[in-house]
């Protein structure tokens, strides 16, 4: 259970005060990881993560993101900015008593790290993004909707391509929220379920393109569907004990931190581009993973990527046969892609081997 992880709370101040909870693992000296998770989640999300890297040496932080946990939690959108964000991640990493640390994110997580690797790289010694690439969501709405590829969305039938939902949360957010808000356990349990082993939609439209058109998500159905609260939270690609962790914390939440996120784009852009250093070039490593079966932040046949490509110098790829939740529906494979990437690109941040001259290279 999460209860399992020690847990601590930092204080800040952004739009006022504010408290970030975040759960650690690992000895106090080992190399320090941060991960953020994304649209919904938690810290305990990456117990695969945690479990694997405590493990190997390494300090392992997660927090609960601005809005959701035991986080604080307001009814304030510009609280949800990178901006503000990124105020109290820094406070975070302060309170670890670290001047920088390997940091990794997924889907808004990847987001706002992306944020994080334009304007403050000194705290970065090497960067993660999964599902979501660099110079994309951290830049707006607009910049990604110029990369849509046409051919899977006409723009005749779909104006907004996959990012329709997104469109949906600035011309209904009260609406979206409260959809959310209805049924949380239906949702997560539908959104988690373990999915077809092959990628039959890949390629196709994702079903997130038509939910303005639909006014509202599958199809514009008037809440989720109760029956979906009868798949076994053991079929979840998170695993039982994390899936009720995680509807137990968005049940207490609610939806409108999490969707806030949303509702930032062109604060976020402005941010971006009047505080990046070294006209956005991110010069230090960073590992990309690809989720190959999401259609919706697709990196395999959209140009989705080629900001990142331009941008990132030391970029390693690595593409896992998976969904959007990569990190928890291939845990092995992905810590398997981090573990190798740490061990040949950050060499020099390797826990105890390098430092102490038990690997040597001949």
């Amino acid at each position: 259970m999460a209860s399992a992880y020690a847990r601590s709370v930092v204080k800040y101040q952004a739009n006022g005060e504010k408290e970030i909870s975040y759960i650690k693992a690992g000895p106090s000296e080992g190399q320090l990881l941060i991960f953020l998770h994304g649209w919904p989640g938690i810290a305990y999300t990456w117990k695969h993560q945690i479990d694997a890297f405590a493990a190997l040496g390494f300090l392992v932080v997660a927090p609960d993101m601005p809005g959701y946990g035991e986080s604080t939690s307001t009814k304030v959108r510009e609280d949800y900015s990178h901006e503000t964000i990124l105020t109290g991640l820094l406070a975070l990493l302060e309170h670890t008593t670290r001047t920088e640390a390997v940091w990794l994110g997924h889907d808004w997580g990847a987001g706002v790290l992306s944020s994080l690797m334009a304007t403050h790289p000194e705290v970065i010694k090497a960067s993660c993004l999964m599902t979501v690439p660099y110079r994309t969501i951290e830049l707006g709405l607009p910049d990604i909707l110029r990369l849509v590829n046409r051919e899977i969305y006409p723009e005749d039938k779909f104006p907004y391509g996959q990012w329709s939902y997104m469109v949906f949360y600035e011309e209904s957010f009260d609406k979206a929220t409260e959809w959310f808000d209805s049924d949380p356990e239906a949702l997560l349990k539908v959104a988690m379920a373990a999915g077809t082993p092959a990628p039959l939609n890949y390629g196709k439209p994702a079903f997130t393109a038509t939910v303005t058109q639909d006014g509202g998500w599958f199809g514009g159905i008037p809440k989720p569907l109760p029956e979906w609260r009868e798949i076994p939270a053991e079929s979840s690609i998170m695993g039982k004990d994390v899936l009720e962790e995680l509807i137990k914390s968005m049940k207490k939440t609610g939806f409108y931190a999490a969707d806030s996120y949303y509702m930032n784009h062109e604060r976020n852009r402005a941010f971006n581009l009047k505080h990046q250093k070294n006209e956005g070039q991110f010069e230090k490593p960073l590992l990309f993973i690809e989720a190959k079966w999401d259609n919706i932040c697709d990196t395999v046949t959209s140009r989705l990527p080629e900001g990142m490509r331009q941008a990132a110098s030391k970029l390693t790829w690595a593409s896992i046969a998976s969904g959007h939740f990569v990190a928890q529906e291939a845990p092995q494979e992905t810590n398997a892609a981090i573990a190798k990437w740490l061990a040949t690109e950050v060499e020099d941040y390797w826990p105890y081997f390098y430092k102490n001259g038990h690997i040597k290279n001949y």
